[in-house]
């Protein structure tokens, strides 16, 4: 069983957490009894109850009656509930409560049973290749399920990604688009050095504009300024070394192809100019140790599937 003593609190915040709860439960209870105390409303020589003195609308009046004692009565249960569930159950910092309840041994057990229910259901296909895996339409929805647990947050539930997010449905990939390297990437992540700041290196603002702006001419775009570009051009050799002397990228590296329409984070002249001048790093998190292999194949088999089929 995985060792989570470190997860629990220090002895500071277990006895912040222990005083903080009890003297709200206490404040409630002192409040309830204040409440519950107030006198009978006051009548006047007619008869007639006496109110608060305020008056809203002409005549809607403020009366300062009891409160019901059924009213406070709820209160009372709620709060003596609170103090037998923090007695039985943990609540208060790192006390266990009188069951001995934990709720690390609680999850271990429930992943134990789900892993004993539906383990086999993956490691059915922990052997087969994903060429022929993406061929198994049972074997992809399932890969389809494990993406939309655990990918959504960054490649979004249709997996085009977003803003430093890669797009999962195109041809474009960072690292390769391989069974193997895609399996890879899911199970050990990527975290490269990223894109540095060039600013400095570039001679300033200038340089990086000129950068800029021959980056751009690589994709033929029309609103380039040719001779900013040309200027960029003798200044890109320090991003050769990354992106190649034809700037179509490195999958070694993670370096991306500057010659197509595909931006991680953007094709617009500022976006571009802030990239190189402040430079980009991206993480992708591993998801082999909690995922395991079998989970892993089948969810890299997902996502080489859509980059088999157009991106509706």
């Amino acid at each position: 069983m995985p060792d989570y003593s470190n997860l629990f609190v220090s002895e500071f915040w277990n006895w912040y957490i222990i005083v903080i709860t009890v003297l709200s439960i206490a404040a409630c209870f002192a409040l309830i009894i204040w409440l519950g105390k107030s006198p009978p409303a006051k009548q006047d020589e007619h008869g007639n109850t006496e109110t608060m003195g305020h008056t809203w609308d002409g005549d809607l009046q403020e009366y300062n009656n009891p409160l019901p004692k059924w009213w406070l009565n709820m209160f009372y249960i709620t709060l003596y509930f609170a103090i037998v569930y923090l007695a039985l159950y943990p609540g208060l910092g790192n006390f266990q409560g009188l069951l001995k309840q934990d709720q690390y041994v609680q999850y271990n057990i429930e992943m134990n049973n789900a892993e004993s229910t539906y383990g086999p259901m993956f490691e059915e296909h922990k052997n087969t290749p994903v060429e022929e895996l993406v061929k198994n339409q049972k074997a992809v929805k399932m890969g389809e399920r494990l993406f939309m647990t655990y990918c959504t947050v960054c490649h979004g539930s249709d997996a085009k990604g977003s803003t430093g997010f890669p797009n999962l449905r195109d041809n474009d990939w960072l690292y390769g688009s391989d069974p193997k390297t895609i399996e890879e990437v899911i199970s050990k992540g990527k975290n490269s050095a990223g894109m540095v700041a060039w600013k400095d290196t570039l001679g300033g603002d200038d340089g990086v504009k000129a950068v800029a702006e021959y980056v751009l001419s690589l994709s033929n775009r029309k609103d380039v300024n040719a001779e900013l570009a040309a200027q960029g051009k003798e200044k890109f050799a320090i991003c050769s070394g990354c992106h190649g002397v034809d700037g179509k990228g490195m999958a070694a590296l993670g370096a991306p192809n500057l010659t197509d329409e595909i931006w991680l984070y953007g094709g617009k002249r500022e976006t571009v100019i802030e990239s190189i001048a402040k430079g980009r790093a991206g993480v992708m998190p591993a998801h082999g140790e909690f995922l395991g292999d079998a989970k892993v194949h089948l969810l890299a088999a997902y996502v080489f599937s859509l980059s088999q089929t157009p991106a509706k």
